[in-house]
């Protein structure tokens, strides 16, 4: 193959690419075997976001807060009691995932600091799995777009919305409708209206700790005596494991269980590190508002849980399921009060989390898509016409709404929707073991403002290993309780990340070698000053033919360019 040289592109109109900023930059270009090719000068295009529209700190806090709060904390605890039947274990393993969470958080933190960009895991990926050349991409890509919907808080604000209206149902037609229009009105939001849509994510993230805060504020005057019910006295005998009606007796695996959905309880922290191209200062800010959101959620959910236990008895609490909220409420405030406002509180902390994953997760789209990985990217990757990431968002709606309407009610549904938080397990296996050979090879030269103690980082890698495998162990009981067996969850995680195989060999193999071209990637300086990848598409020469100055497919103008 001929001598590939980047190119400077001709001036962008600017009336109608306004957005778009072309950098001119050192650049090196590789071609499918991972081999330098070249070094000279090139460009890419940018996609600025003004710095009106940049987040500082508070709204960095606020988008992470969002994510994690969801209905977790209203309704994991009474599984994590059943699984345990000790109340001293089971808020200890709140505290001790709040810990995880924060190893989690470090590890991200060197990555967010040292590569200050939009993406997320992919950067981190990309910067330590480079061969074969555009593998680790296109795992990452065809993981994100496929699982990175916000189907299950889009169905569960449609189903509360009705529980507060007075009218309760199952899943079924009139949930999803609602669930559709909330989908679509946050994505509308988010695009048309981007700063108003970041305000309401702030408020809601506001008001979600307000709700933390009533909950445990009332745990304490029901620690004092203040209930209208008697003293469960759950807090008698603390450390001990009890089995009794509906909790306690699970073994080994009912505590693997159990700490596995302690920790889902928390996803949500990386939020932050999918957006770093849209805060202000983005070093300072990740850096005060990761830790500050973390700490913070791990203390509101640890007492939340005392809260709990000090106004439910064991049994009711056991059996509660989704509704432990509710009962604390009835137990505190009586039948009324925990009827009308409970469902409220539930369905807006639901579009909270639908808020900030559609802002977050758009970003990401929106990243691979101007690198050139997926199909379509010049118009996945527009900003037009609102200088916001619309077409990224419709794309986000698009798989929501998709997962939304078509499978049935029932396991099936259940299955796709909790779904996407396990090949998450093994996304970050990778970016820890990352971080350790980083760390070890000295000839990597890495270098970060933020150093993770080794230890941290081996803790957070047995963690998600831990994560990855515990689905695969045998259940004591039932094994297709949940309407499936239970290795069929794991297994389909594992089959959507080896689609990204796939889509690779069919990406960088199949089709060049069909189309008569060869994939190459650039590194180029964008309009912040960082280094990013742009993949382009090379012309193949046939035996004798030479060219001087070949012309290089620009995936996102998605046409040729001359030198």
């Amino acid at each position: 193959m001929a001598d590939a040289t980047s190119y400077k592109k001709p001036p962008v109109d600017s009336d109608t690419y306004s957005d778009h900023v072309d950098s001119e930059a050192a650049s090196e270009v590789y071609d499918e075997n991972g081999s330098l090719l070249s070094g000279k000068t090139g460009s890419g295009i940018g996609y600025a976001v003004p710095d009106s529209r940049k987040i500082g700190v508070t709204g960095a806090v606020f988008l992470i807060l969002n994510k994690m709060i969801g209905t977790g904390i209203f309704s994991t605890p009474s599984g994590i009691f059943a699984s345990t039947g000790s109340v001293g274990i089971s808020i200890l393993l709140w505290a001790v995932a709040g810990l995880l969470t924060l190893s989690g958080l470090s590890v991200y933190l060197e990555f967010g600091l040292a590569i200050p960009r939009s993406g997320g895991e992919k950067n981190y990926l990309e910067r330590v799995f480079r061969k074969p050349p555009f593998l680790i991409t296109s795992v990452f890509a065809v993981q994100m777009i496929l699982l990175g919907f916000s189907a299950g808080n889009s169905l569960a604000f449609g189903r509360y919305v009705l529980l507060a209206c007075g009218h309760p149902m199952p899943d079924g037609l009139v949930p999803r409708i609602i669930a559709v229009i909330c989908m679509t009105f946050v994505v509308v939001l988010h695009a048309t209206k981007p700063t108003w849509g970041l305000r309401l994510t702030n408020a809601l993230g506001v008001f979600k700790v307000l709700v933390l805060l009533l909950i445990v504020f009332a745990g304490f005057a029901a620690l004092a005596g203040y209930r209208l019910v008697p003293d469960p006295h759950n807090f008698d005998n603390f450390w001990a494991t009890e089995k009794g009606d509906g909790y306690g007796g699970g073994g080994a695996y009912a505590y693997a269980t159990a700490l596995l959905q302690v920790v889902y309880s928390y996803k949500g922290w990386e939020n932050a590190n999918y957006v770093m191209g849209e805060l202000k200062n983005p070093q300072r800010t990740l850096k005060i508002a990761a830790p500050l959101a973390v700490i913070g959620v791990t203390v509101l959910y640890v007492l939340a849980n005392v809260a709990y236990f000090a106004a439910i008895p064991k049994a009711e609490l056991a059996k509660s399921e989704v509704i432990v909220a509710g009962l604390f409420f009835r137990n505190m405030f009586g039948e009324s009060v925990a009827a009308r406002s409970l469902p409220a509180f539930v369905a807006l902390s639901n579009i909270g989390n639908v808020l900030a994953v559609s802002f977050a997760h758009s970003r990401v789209n929106q990243e691979l898509a101007k690198e050139g990985i997926l199909p379509w990217s010049k118009f996945w990757a527009s900003s037009k016409p609102f200088r916001t990431p619309a077409a990224s968002l419709f794309l986000h709606w698009l798989v929501t709404v998709i997962v939304l309407v078509a499978p049935p009610p029932g396991p099936a549904y259940n299955f796709i929707v909790n779904l996407y938080t396990y090949p998450g397990a093994w996304i970050n296996t990778f970016v820890a073991g990352g971080l350790i050979y980083l760390r070890l090879k000295k000839s990597e030269n890495w270098s970060s403002p933020w150093r993770t103690w080794l230890p941290v980082t081996i803790v957070y890698l047995m963690l998600n290993i831990f994560l990855a495998i515990t689905p695969f162990i045998p259940p004591n009981s039932d094994w297709n309780a949940d309407g499936y067996p239970y290795y069929a969850f794991p297994l389909v995680g594992i089959a959507i990340l080896l689609l990204g195989v796939v889509y690779w060999a069919v990406w960088t193999k199949l089709l060049p070698r069909l189309g008569g071209y060869t994939i190459v990637a650039e590194t180029v300086i964008d309009e912040t000053g960082e280094e990013v990848m742009r993949y382009r598409k090379v012309p193949r020469l046939g035996v004798g033919e030479t060219v001087t100055q070949p012309l290089l497919w620009d995936s996102v103008s998605s046409g040729y360019g001359s030198p």
